[in-house]
């Protein structure tokens, strides 16, 4: 079994803009690529590999990343308002100035992740693991 990404950034970047809005990658493995700046806003990444992306200055509103693998991913200035993010290993993440309004995190594991500036207001945290978090 391959640890390659299924999907380029350029690949991606085609596949967002056929999809209209809709973009399904549930369970795929994204595992280091590089989707900073991207629209992924309504996207479903639920369960999908997003370990060690790059998502600095994402749109990731409203997107599905339930039970998604985030561990030490970079989403410094991202926006996730009302995203949901339930059961998501975000450990180690860097989430520095990110948008969590409403987000939905309720059983996540942002374990030794680094929040600093991050807007949580409104944000759903029943469960969640913050041992070691910076803020």
């Amino acid at each position: 079994m391959s640890n390659q990404p299924d999907l380029t950034r350029q690949e991606l970047i085609k596949l967002i803009a056929a999809a209209n809005n809709q973009l399904v990658l549930t369970g795929a493995n994204l595992n280091g690529v590089d989707l900073s700046r991207l629209n992924l806003s309504n996207a479903d990444l639920s369960g999908a590999d997003l370990s060690g992306a790059d998502l600095t200055n994402t749109n990731l509103s409203n997107t599905d990343l339930a039970n998604a693998n985030l561990e030490s991913a970079d989403l410094a200035n991202a926006d996730l308002i009302i995203a949901k993010l339930e059961g998501a290993n975000l450990r180690g993440a860097n989430l520095t100035k990110v948008r969590l309004r409403g987000a939905g995190l309720s059983g996540a594991d942002l374990t030794g992740a680094d929040l600093t500036g991050a807007d949580l207001s409104g944000a759903d945290l029943s469960g969640a693991k913050l041992e070691g978090t910076k803020r």
